[in-house]
C-alpha cells in the first residue's frame, strides 16, 4: 500500500515538474514590447530631468563659475556659485550685494561683483576710497582683500543702472574700466547666495 502511494506521489510530482520549469520560462520570457516600454520610461524620465533642470535654472536660479581673482576673499577664483534669480523680483538691488550679472561691453560673459553706486548716485573715489554723493565719509570696506590703489575719478550712475566693483579691487575688471561703466537692471540676473564648490568652503555668501 505505502509502495503504490509512493509511487503515486512521484508520478504526481514527475508531472508537475514540466509545468513548473514552463511557468518559470513565461516569467523570464522579455517581450519587444516590454523593451519598447522600458526605453520610453527612461526617455520620459530623461526628458522630465532637462525640462525641470531648464525651468529651474532660467527663473529661480543661476549656476555660476568665478572665473578670476577679482572677488577675493570675499569669494575665490574657481568658487561655484548659487544666485537667486527671485531676489530682485519684489525688491530693488541694494548696495554691497553681491550680483551674478550681464557683462555690458560683452552680454555673452556673465561676471560677478559688488554693487557699490546706487540709481541717481554719484560715486567718488579718492584717496583710495570710495565716497557717495559727496558724503565726507567714506564706504565701508571691510569686505576689501587690500587697500585700494587707483585714480581719483568721479562717476555719475543713471537711472535703472548700477555701478560694479570688485573686493580685491587692484585686480579688478570693474565699472571704473568698462567702456559701458554701468550695469542695466534688467542685466542683473541674480544675488549671489550660496556657494557649493569647493566642499570646504559650502555655504551662503556673505
Amino acid at each position: 500500500m505505502s509502495d503504490e502511494l509512493k509511487q503515486e506521489t512521484t508520478g504526481a510530482e514527475e508531472n508537475a515538474a514540466p509545468e513548473t520549469k514552463e511557468e518559470d520560462g513565461k516569467k523570464k520570457k522579455i517581450t519587444k514590447e516590454d523593451i519598447i516600454k522600458e526605453t520610453v520610461s527612461w526617455i520620459e524620465t530623461i526628458v522630465f530631468a532637462v525640462v525641470f533642470a531648464f525651468l529651474i535654472t532660467t527663473f529661480l536660479i543661476v549656476n555660476a563659475k568665478v572665473p578670476s581673482a577679482s572677488m577675493e576673499t570675499t569669494v575665490m577664483t574657481g568658487d561655484r556659485l548659487i544666485a537667486n534669480r527671485l531676489s530682485y523680483k519684489l525688491s530693488k538691488p541694494e548696495r554691497y550685494d553681491i550680483v551674478v550679472f550681464k557683462f555690458p561691453d560683452d552680454e555673452s560673459k556673465l561676471y560677478i561683483k559688488r554693487i557699490i553706486g546706487l540709481p541717481g548716485d554719484t560715486v567718488n573715489i579718492r584717496n583710495g576710497h570710495v565716497y557717495i554723493n559727496d558724503s565726507t565719509e567714506p564706504l565701508r570696506e571691510d569686505f576689501l582683500h587690500e587697500p585700494m590703489r587707483t585714480e581719483d575719478a568721479t562717476f555719475v550712475v543713471p537711472e535703472g543702472h548700477y555701478f560694479m566693483m570688485g573686493d580685491n579691487r587692484n585686480h579688478s575688471s570693474d565699472s571704473r574700466f568698462w567702456e559701458n561703466k554701468f550695469v542695466a537692471e534688467d542685466k542683473i540676473l541674480g544675488k549671489a547666495a550660496f556657494r557649493y564648490f569647493p566642499v570646504k568652503s559650502i555655504g551662503p555668501v556673505k
